[in-house]
């Protein structure tokens, strides 16, 4: 048995354009093809193996960029004759929990080549597995009560999708993955605005389509605002136990969306604050480069 854990309900498409251009600049932000030490140390048709060892126990995303590197590396440098074969275990996938110690995968190649893309591999696979893993954690935290682990947009530039498939190999759920996926009416917004009313107003009257409108709200006089003039899902920043477990019964009642609680929290006083949701249900938003602090050893 390779490991335990779900597979990733949504695959990554490594071969996107997108995904295709966030390689390419790891690969010439690293100048991988001018790898001066490779080049002065090793002959240049030298076949070698590499194989990408867990050094902690951590759950896997991100095994599919593996061979699209190494297919980008080759457009880029334009020499590369030789044939790559990467092998892994056919029990293994993004979502899976290794062990310390667990072989990731092997990869069999020109030496030169292995030696320019290990740092990108190694990058890609540790950022993304670091996210799973704390995700992980955060979901374990919230197991058995009706509380979801989202994420949010505070991601690096450049890498959201990554980080975001990341967060679902984890077990976590997506939130918005960009601006234009919902309207959510923040703090600065309802003070640009005049104030809740009036944010919400226009909202409303300018959304396209059928956009989810949603308020950050830090009172539950401010929720009641937000419910009574239409938002049709709440954002509870950084509210109180008690306050949490009244604005869940609030919506209850108004028959709204489960409420948002948003944070960067310990996985105790996570557990703390999805208790308030009691019956209800709700969502925990986290922030991913919060979970992307831990960055594991391969």
């Amino acid at each position: 048995m390779a490991g335990e854990g779900a597979r990733c309900t949504q695959t990554m498409d490594w071969n996107s354009r997108r995904l295709t251009a966030v390689i390419e600049n790891a690969l010439l932000e690293d100048r991988a093809t001018r790898d001066a030490t490779s080049y002065a140390c090793i002959e240049a048709n030298q076949r070698s193996a590499g194989t990408i060892i867990a050094k902690q126990d951590c759950i896997l995303a991100g095994i599919g960029c593996v061979a699209r590197i190494l297919d980008v590396y080759a457009a880029l440098d334009g020499a590369v004759t030789s044939h790559y074969e990467v092998t892994t275990h056919p029990e293994l996938f993004d979502g899976i929990r290794l062990h310390q110690g667990q072989s990731v995968a092997v990869i069999r190649h020109n030496a030169r080549v292995i030696l320019s893309c290990e740092r990108v591999i190694l990058n890609f696979l540790q950022r993304m597995s670091g996210i799973a893993t704390l995700t992980r954690q955060f979901v374990e935290a919230v197991s058995g009560t009706k509380a979801r682990i989202l994420d949010t947009r505070k991601t690096v530039p450049g890498l959201r999708m990554i980080d975001k498939y990341a967060v679902r190999c984890g077990g976590g759920q997506n939130h918005r993955l960009d601006l234009s996926d919902g309207v959510l009416i923040k703090n600065n917004h309802i003070a640009l605005a005049g104030g809740i009313v009036p944010a919400l107003e226009r909202a409303h009257h300018n959304r396209r389509g059928s956009q989810p409108i949603e308020v950050e709200v830090r009172t539950l006089a401010e929720l009641e605002q937000a419910l009574e003039h239409g938002a049709e899902a709440v954002l509870l920043d950084d509210m109180s136990v008690a306050d949490v477990q009244q604005a869940v019964a609030r919506c209850s009642q108004m028959d709204r969306k489960c409420p948002r609680l948003c944070g960067n929290r310990s996985s105790v006083h996570l557990c703390r604050r999805t208790d308030a949701f009691g019956g209800g249900c709700g969502y925990e938003s986290e922030s991913v480069t919060g979970l992307a602090l831990l960055v594991l050893s391969l």
